[in-house]
């Protein structure tokens, strides 16, 4: 008995170790190349299309460097760090179950906690903007953004109805199939609008959904979302028992869908400058939130819903003891400006730019900003080199001749390259201060009177010709103290105002309507021997060899500065290098191309 017992032992033993030995082989010979190649992380990529997200998909525009790592070897992507934002892609065993995709809800809950980190238009999105990009490609998969969106952007977050149009702008544009689902779907009404009102955060991001879609889409299908049951929605979203923020997004949206002449008759038959006359009292209430309420109504009386009998602002408002504002003909072509020249507000999905009337060559310089909402403003000084590229993201700080101040994300900006700053997020209400002193090559930013240390990149291109400037985000709006009324927190060093110094005469205070505006351009003449770039002074030079005339040497000397710095190109044509005769003349400064393009 002992004996068989001792042989079925040795047997059961010597069994184990082939069986061990036969896994051992396997393994080496199968499982750790599989193992090695997920690099220094151990994470491996069984399938590529078993991942959550394609290598090269990404949004469109702005979004970019995700592209590049399609082409990237296997070795190079291995060693690249990996983005903080976005989690490993993690392999499957065989027989582990395909795993879902985060939450949509999730999805984008991160993409609004994320968003205060991208600070580069070249800086790869994060893993959620990726997916929900993705996730659109499908009317379904649209249709579920969309209702993320309106479900849980929370109210209190200053960048949450940005995040929403963010979104929105880099998905693709969705079908008429997708488009009267989302009617069916949200079912508006009067009624609707009546519900819930206690909760207004889903009808904030209703109506911001709906003046993004606005927006984005023009004629029939934007004809066909502003339904009757959407403008009672809309209309009825505007009355005094509604949320001061759902009133804001309501008047945006009807503002977006009055683009289009059929939706803007619609919208003014329904009587809604009646509405706005209430509402326009609010433009200087002590809340922000009205406030910007009282803005819009006034601004949307003024430019797109004329009620018959009513004074236009512009020619009521007071401006005896203002001599600097806001040029209205120094700005990118969607920014709002107040009739007095001291509030300017953003409500386009571009990043919007303007810059004051005067500009300071030496002294030391002061002016205040009061921030009205708390989002995203890049605020400072700027050149009339600096460039408004509002629909690449572009803005103040974002070139050589320019620096600013972003306190959301606290950020000093300089050149398109930001470092943190040590103030606090800013809140509505607070005071920035901007103080410019030439002498010392410095700019000092404040906080509520609390200083940073002095700024001096800019000089290095820039030593006079400064302007006070700002960019805005969507949704985004401040007021400008130029030393008309008493700062809040002055400086405790000697300082110059630009209300003391500048002058304005009277029409060149007027800030018109743009529909005034746009009448005045059709009564321009312009003369026959105008020059063809300004279309102001009489034309006094040709070009040669491409015997190319009726220019002015002033303009095409600072065409050519901004195309070639080294030599005169004709602008109707690409270089060969032409030679120019430059005739004695009185050179004296161009027009600002912005104002080009302003209306």
């Amino acid at each position: 008995m002992i004996v068989a017992t001792w042989i079925a032992f040795c047997a059961s033993r010597s069994l184990v170790r082939v069986l061990r030995l036969t896994v051992e082989q396997l393994q080496s010979v199968q499982f750790w190349p599989s193992l090695s190649s997920g690099g220094a992380m151990g994470n491996s990529c069984v399938c590529r299309e078993d991942s959550d997200v394609e290598e090269g998909s990404a949004p469109r525009r702005q979004l970019r460097r995700v592209d590049n790592s399609v082409s990237d070897p296997p070795e190079a992507r291995g060693s690249r760090p990996r983005d903080p934002v976005r989690p490993p892609r993690r392999g499957r065993g065989p027989h582990e179950p395909r795993r879902k995709k985060q939450n949509v809800d999730g999805l984008v809950l991160d993409t609004l906690a994320v968003i205060r980190t991208l600070v580069d238009n070249d800086q790869e999105p994060p893993y959620s903007m990726i997916t929900l990009h993705e996730m659109a490609e499908t009317d379904d998969g649209w249709l579920e953004v969309v209702q993320s969106l309106i479900r849980v952007i929370p109210l209190d977050d200053p960048l949450g109805p940005a995040v929403i149009t963010l979104l929105l702008d880099e998905c693709p544009l969705p079908t008429k199939d997708a488009l009267q689902k989302l009617s069916d779907m949200l079912n508006l009404s009067a009624a609707v609008a009546r519900q819930d009102a206690l909760i207004p955060a889903k009808h904030r991001n209703t109506t911001a959904v709906l003046g993004c879609l606005a927006e984005k889409l023009a004629g029939p299908a934007s004809i066909a979302l502003l339904s009757p049951g959407t403008l009672e929605y809309l209309l009825e979203s505007l009355s005094s028992e509604a949320h001061p923020t759902v009133m804001l997004f309501a008047l945006i949206a009807l503002e977006k869908f009055s683009q289009t002449s059929e939706n803007k008759l619609t919208v003014s038959e329904s009587c809604i400058s009646d509405r706005l006359s209430v509402l326009e009292s609010w433009a200087d209430h002590p809340d922000y939130l009205k406030r910007q309420v009282g803005f819009c109504a006034q601004w949307s009386l003024d430019n797109l819903f004329i009620k018959e009998g009513r004074q236009f602002t512009y020619e009521k408002v007071n401006l005896n003891n203002i001599n600097a504002m806001l040029n209205s003909n120094d700005v990118s072509e969607y920014l709002k400006i107040s009739p007095t020249g001291l509030e300017a507000r953003c409500d386009a999905s571009s990043f919007e730019s303007v810059r004051c009337t005067f500009c300071v060559d030496s002294g030391v310089w002061y002016y205040e900003v009061t921030v009205i909402t708390s989002g995203v403003m890049q605020i400072g000084w700027a050149t009339k080199d600096s460039k408004f590229l509002n629909h690449e993201g572009y803005g103040i700080g974002d070139d050589e001749y320019s620096c600013a101040y972003d306190g959301c994300r606290q950020l000093i900006w300089y050149n398109a390259r930001s470092k943190p700053h040590s103030h606090p997020c800013w809140k509505e209400g607070d005071a920035i201060g901007f103080l410019l002193d030439l002498s010392k090559k410095q700019m000092i930013f404040y906080l509520n009177g609390h200083q940073l240390p002095p700024e001096k990149q800019v000089f290095s291109s820039a030593t006079s010709g400064f302007f006070a400037a700002a960019s805005f985000m969507s949704y985004q709006q401040c007021e400008f103290n130029f030393g008309a009324k008493p700062f809040r927190h002055p400086p405790s060093i000697k300082f110059n105002t630009f209300n003391e110094f500048a002058s304005l005469a009277s029409d060149e205070k007027i800030i018109l309507p743009r529909h005034r505006r746009l009448a005045l351009l059709k009564q321009v003449s312009i003369r026959d021997n105008c020059c063809t770039l300004c279309c102001d002074q009489m034309a006094d030079t040709e070009l040669r060899p491409c015997l190319h005339s009726w220019k002015r040497a002033h303009c095409v000397a600072k065409t050519s500065r901004h195309e070639s710095d080294s030599f005169p190109t004709c602008p109707d044509i690409s270089p060969p290098t032409l030679d120019v005769d430059f005739p004695p003349s009185s050179f004296h400064p161009v027009q600002s191309p912005l104002s080009e393009r302003s209306t």
